[in-house]
């Protein structure tokens, strides 16, 4: 049975128990028995009839596919391109198979970017003790010690990590559409050092306490009256929650809560953090930002915090589709002036990896775009 058969049941059934209640003695009679009847549902378990259990494999030969020699991902016995709707009517399952084989593909880039292009992982903070969390960048080996130029790439929001640009490209065209690996080995060619970053990293996710659950619902310094009504409230919608989660979450996954990486909770702060410690100690003479999407945003906000820094280290920046606002982000004239001289920003489709590098430095401005659909 599926979820959407399940729920014209459940629709129907409260369709007649409104009309029924709008007659006599005898509908009201019927309308017990009906509520009778609903109460005896186990809905729970029934959903969890209804959806298969949410594992899946851990590793791209798992799920049968693999990328082929064209860099796109096929199925290993059949050839064709991956299918989201795996299993009909079952979009919930379908999702989150798709979510586990993004974590997989993650995973296979951290790899190439290792063992293809030559980059070096460095954890962050660079101070970290052994059980914080962490977060971490790609760069090449003379990342710091080019005394010419590097290239610092930052990709936009959303599940997408180092080396991506989009995850639905990846999946569905291919790796040179969807990961920064051009873009690195171009740069590396050109002879750049190359610094990646990986802003969406901010937390690792635990499991939820029940000490954290009840703190939550805690109002021991309130007036015993309101807090006896928050208690009321917080009842009945906990009631009407757990109602919908039956829906939602008919196999009661864990309830996790982030514990924030420390200097890198937010795509802001982790390039603030990376600038610090690694781009403003590089020896390169010359600084070429690509910023896609929210890292446009996160590239202004930089300015903000790193104005003179930033003007006397970056020569040119390209913003592909990106969503800043100086404006909004109350950027000041001498940094909108500044960016006028210096930026490249475009939403126009994929042109050739050529446009991105230029022979000399200071006239690097028109540059290879990431596609509009990337956002």
């Amino acid at each position: 049975m599926s979820i959407s058969i399940i729920s014209l049941i459940w629709l129907t059934l409260w369709i007649n128990m409104a009309q029924l209640q709008q007659g006599g003695p005898d509908e009201k009679e019927k309308t017990t028995a009906l509520k009778d009847l609903l109460s005896r549902i186990d809905l729970d378990e029934l959903m969890k009839k209804d959806e298969p259990p949410l594992e899946f494999p851990d590793t791209l030969e798992g799920f049968e596919y693999a990328f082929n020699e064209k860099g796109q991902l096929r199925h290993i016995t059949t050839g064709e391109p991956f299918v989201f709707n795996a299993r009909e009517d079952l979009h919930r399952w379908n999702q989150k198979r798709y979510e586990a084989l993004g974590e997989i593909i993650t995973k296979y880039i951290y790899e190439l970017l290792e063992k293809d292009c030559n980059l070096k992982k460095i954890s962050l903070p660079v101070d970290a003790t052994e059980s914080e969390p962490k977060n971490f960048i790609f760069m090449s080996e003379d990342a710091m010690t080019n005394p010419d130029k590097l290239m610092v790439l930052i990709h936009g929001s959303g599940v997408v990590r180092a080396g991506q640009w989009a995850r639905r490209l990846i999946i569905n065209e291919d790796l040179d559409s969807g990961t920064q690996i051009p873009y690195i080995k171009r740069a590396m060619d050109e002879g750049y050092g190359v610094i990646v970053l990986n802003p969406n990293e901010n937390y690792i996710e635990v499991e939820k306490t029940k000490s954290q659950v009840q703190l939550s619902s805690d109002g021991s310094d309130e007036p015993a009256e309101k807090r006896e009504r928050k208690d009321k409230t917080f009842k009945e919608a906990k009631k009407r929650r757990d109602f919908y989660e039956k829906y939602r979450n008919p196999q009661k996954e864990k309830e996790m809560v982030p514990l924030y990486i420390r200097d890198n909770g937010s795509p802001e702060e982790h390039l603030i953090y990376v600038w610090d410690h690694f781009i403003t100690h590089s020896a390169a003479e010359n600084t070429f930002f690509v910023a896609h999407s929210y890292g446009g945003l996160a590239f202004v906000e930089l300015m903000i915090q790193r104005e003179a820094d930033v003007k006397n280290k970056v020569t040119a920046v390209a913003l592909t589709d990106s969503v800043h606002n100086v404006w909004h982000q109350e950027a000041g004239k001498t940094i909108r002036e500044w960016m006028r001289e210096v930026l490249n920003v475009t939403s126009s489709l994929r042109g050739r990896v050529s446009h991105l590098f230029s022979n000399s430095l200071l006239k690097l401005r028109k540059q290879r775009t990431v596609p509009s659909k990337h956002l």
